[in-house]
């Protein structure tokens, strides 16, 4: 038991390493944003259903069900396209640094689905986050659509994270992933045949290395991430494995400099700004995790 809680904490950093490592991807792949999502989805699906089938997982959902995992599918897929648009127009270290005040949006999108009353140090700790992103904004104003779209890229994988935490207590975490991920790639695939150029021979044709980044993309860094993901959380707290997701911005800005160091190196006021919200969530967590606590030994009496 020992054993394997040890291994679960390997592996869990191995996956917020992996996490942090998407962003490098992001920048790496030479197409649109839009698209390179659409690629992303539609082979993750095949690497999922392929690892169901192995697995004998039964796909066979109710009907109502599925109308929930798509909206779910489009809130995902709509998160990526706003994340990698945010890493395209900026740069990794911005749309890092935006997509960790993700905790703080969370503090706020969870009383209004779950219609619980909104904790008062989590006012305090947003006001502090917004301190954070005003220094990035003001020391790096010419990113301000990179931050932008960081933003709303965070405030929509929290929303999907709050909804999916219900469907996850009583779907497999593959099952649901894979309907989601075709929701997004249908939601997508609209998308580019009413606004954007739709699917001639060009945007199949992005070169291999694009390919081969792609599958690394959909297979380690979405599929594998998603299923692995999920196994490590029957040896560990769901305090720790979010306090350890946190530090993706941590590792996803220091792989970024490591690559590219001409674009990443930022101003001073940058990573004071990155570092105040870090440490914010970080704070989030612990005091969410102690007044859980104390709410359980309230009720308890």
């Amino acid at each position: 038991m020992r054993d394997d809680k040890l291994q679960s904490h390997l592996q869990i950093h191995l996956l917020v390493f992996i996490a942090g490592f998407t962003g490098i991807l992001g920048e790496i792949i030479s197409i649109s944003a839009v698209n390179l999502v659409w690629f992303r989805m539609i082979m993750a699906v095949g690497f999922m259903y392929a690892y169901a089938k192995y697995k004998q997982i039964p796909l066979k959902v109710p009907p109502k069900s599925m109308l929930k995992f798509g909206l779910a599918g489009v809130i995902i897929a709509s998160h990526w396209i706003t994340f990698f648009a945010s890493i395209k127009t900026s740069n990794i270290s911005i749309a890092l640094a935006m997509f960790s005040t993700g905790a703080f949006f969370a503090s706020f999108v969870e009383p209004i689905i779950f219609k619980r009353r909104i904790i008062g140090c989590e006012i305090i700790l947003g006001l502090i986050v917004f301190i954070g992103i005003y220094l990035i904004t003001a020391s790096s104003f010419e990113y301000l659509t990179g931050i932008l779209l960081g933003i709303l890229s965070a405030l929509l994988s929290t929303i999907f994270a709050v909804l999916n935490g219900r469907h996850v207590l009583r779907y497999d975490p593959t099952v649901l992933s894979i309907y989601e991920f075709i929701a997004g790639v249908l939601f997508i695939t609209f998308w580019i045949l009413i606004f954007d150029t739709g699917f001639s021979s060009d945007f199949f044709d992005i070169g291999l290395s694009n390919y081969l980044y792609l599958i690394i993309l959909a297979s380690v860094c979405t599929a594998y991430a998603f299923i692995s993901a999920v196994a490590v959380m029957k040896h560990l707290s769901p305090f720790t494995v979010v306090l350890s997701y946190n530090l993706e911005p941590v590792y996803g800005i220091v792989l970024a400099v490591l690559f590219f160091p001409s674009n990443e190196k930022m101003s001073l006021p940058f990573y004071i700004g990155a570092v105040i919200i870090l440490l914010t969530v970080v704070a989030n967590a612990i005091l969410k995790r102690k007044y859980r606590i104390k709410a359980k030994a309230i009720s308890g009496l």
